[in-house]
């Protein structure tokens, strides 16, 4: 790459990455986007997209070689034969933990963009007070007021589909037509809402599958094969979306394989002037200017690199002179809530495998309601039959075997609760200069863990799924509680949070760091607070936020 100089810099290709760079891109700054892993194009390297269970070696199940190979990822779901090239090669990049933390990374072009759970919900001021409210932690600097324009920009463009609810604790959005509830989700909502006289709700989930053509993409399939990658572009993905929209504008240099270990700053200054860079293929080191940097490598790494920059200036590194840096980790606690046996819908089906579910919005500590513990939870799930797959031992042969397994077993109704965990200094992620990864770089080291505030909640969120499924006639319900290990979520925020100070915060109400204002850090790292929905509709708005006011800045000639 001949030319060094650029506008602006992107580090990470992700959600928030894909974001900054189309409008960095639009707004006319020549812009480089560095992605540590290799780059995978759209469609053309869908190698699994359509491929079925018998189409794999394993049928699509983890090997013992896998097991062995990804220690990390076999703790949950993701370990699995069908994308298991999306996930970190645990050996090469590896962690250190003082307390167990899950954290499942994808190092790729358009990061865990291709492999998100895609349900996308606003924040209210519910979440963005609930701090002060609480004297927990800081105060976010911002309001819903400020953010809610910027909310609808997003939308428009990723599609998000979903039903005005009118819920004050989950604001309406800019949707796409909302796809089906089954027939037992709209029975069962209907039942809830009475039994609650309207305190509780069931809804469709809002999500990031379009439901009708969008901005050149093909409406859902209802495959649910997303995590695949989606040859119809009908999930948001930076592949998708954000990345051929910044093309377009000729803008944008996509530069792979590209590993930014520090942000160069200047201290006369008091600016970045651009990024170091090990190249992942060839170790040699590169450096890239630029007028602008947004840090967007996932809310670790970013802090990762934060940590090894400027430590000539701050021993902690850049933007550590808060102490904050590293501190306040975040996520959302799952494992837990209930299941049961719906009886009554033999005859009825649906259609397709719908890549959504339901979900019941937060009602705890709202609306008078008042628990021993702060905040809150909400749950997704759905109901649908159970496979094909249900033989019955004594019927091993003749005409009673053959009519049960052409029939789909019973329909089942499941709540998962996703709770909210609140900021603490005392979880963190710190560097291990014991630990090195195949380039010879430091690692990261966690020491973070559930707190009384979450294990008190999670008796709730247990007792109430139970208790809601047993009032609207599900049989045989059943509690539980998992492991609530911090990162299975998925969700990591915080580390590099938010406020209106710089003596107790990282980033100012615009996404800048007070310590070098041409830098912006617009992944999960700024969150000061969790709320208990999924964040990475309001990483959009913030990203989408945050160019504008640095492109303002910059021609302001503030930066």
């Amino acid at each position: 790459m001949s030319d060094q100089t650029f506008d602006a810099i992107v580090v990470g290709s992700g959600i928030s990455g894909g974001w900054a760079a189309k409008e960095l891109s639009e707004k006319g700054l020549k812009v480089l986007m560095l992605e540590r892993g290799r780059n995978i194009e759209h469609v053309k390297d869908y190698v699994n997209a359509n491929k079925e269970a018998w189409d794999y070696p394993h049928r699509g199940k983890k090997t013992q070689q896998m097991i062995k190979d990804y220690p990390v990822l076999n703790r949950d779901y993701p370990l699995n034969e069908t994308n298991l090239d999306y996930w970190v090669n645990e050996k090469e990049s590896p962690f250190t933990e003082v307390k167990r933390y899950d954290w499942f990374r994808g190092y790729h072009v358009g990061g865990r963009s291709l492999m998100w759970g895609r349900q996308s919900y606003r924040w209210s001021d519910f979440d963005f007070e609930a701090n002060a409210k609480d004297g927990i932690a800081i105060d976010w600097p911002v309001r819903y007021k400020e953010i809610e324009p910027w909310y609808d920009y997003v939308e428009k463009f990723a599609g998000i589909s979903g039903n005005r609810d009118g819920l004050k604790q989950l604001p309406d959005g800019q949707f796409l037509p909302p796809m089906d509830m089954t027939c037992v989700e709209k029975d069962v909502a209907k039942r809830l809402k009475e039994y609650y006289k309207g305190a509780r709700d069931m809804i469709i989930g809002r999500t990031a599958n379009i439901t009708v053509a969008h901005e050149g993409r093909t409406a859902c399939q209802f495959r649910n094969k997303c995590w695949l990658g989606c040859p119809f572009g009908a999930y948001f993905s930076t592949q998708s979306s954000t990345l051929p929209a910044a093309m377009k504008t000729g803008n944008l240099t996509l530069r792979p394989w590209s590993i930014v270990t520090k942000v160069i700053y200047d201290k006369d200054k008091k600016r970045a002037t651009g990024v170091e860079v090990l190249d992942a293929e060839t170790n040699k080191t590169y450096v890239y200017n630029a007028k602008i940097v947004f840090l967007n490598a996932s809310t670790f790494n970013s802090t990762w690199i934060l940590m090894n920059s400027a430590t000539d200036v701050w021993e902690g590194g850049l933007g550590s002179a808060s102490g904050e840096l590293g501190h306040n980790i975040m996520d959302h606690h799952l494992g837990v809530g209930a299941s049961g046996r719906v009886e009554g819908y033999e005859d009825k089906y649906y259609f397709g495998r719908r890549a959504n579910g339901i979900y019941v919005p937060r009602y705890r500590n709202l609306f008078g309601d008042k628990r021993d513990y702060l905040r809150g939870f909400g749950y997704q799930g759905g109901a649908g039959r159970q496979g094909y797959g249900h033989e019955v031992p004594e019927l091993t042969i003749g005409g009673d075997y053959k009519d049960l397994t052409s029939q789909p077993g019973s329909w089942t109704m499941n709540l998962g609760g996703f709770g909210e965990i609140l900021p603490d200094h005392s979880n963190k992620v710190t560097l291990d200069k014991t630990v090195k990864d195949k380039w010879g770089l430091n690692v990261l080291s966690f020491d973070a863990e559930l707190k009384e505030n979450e294990l008190k909640m999670r008796k709730d969120m247990q007792a109430d799924a139970i208790e809601m499924l047993e009032a609207v006639g599900v049989k045989d319900v059943v509690g539980r509680d998992a492991n609530g290990i911090q990162g299975r979520g998925i969700h990591e925020m915080g580390t590099a949070r938010m406020g209106a100070d710089p003596k107790t915060s990282v980033v100012n109400k615009y996404n800048q760091m007070w310590d070098a204002p041409n830098v912006y850090i617009t992944d999960g790292s700024f969150m000061t607070s969790a709320a208990c929905v999924n964040p990475s509709l309001t990483y959009m708005a913030f990203t989408a936020r945050a160019v504008d006011h640095a492109v303002s800045e910059l021609k302001k000639q503030n930066l």
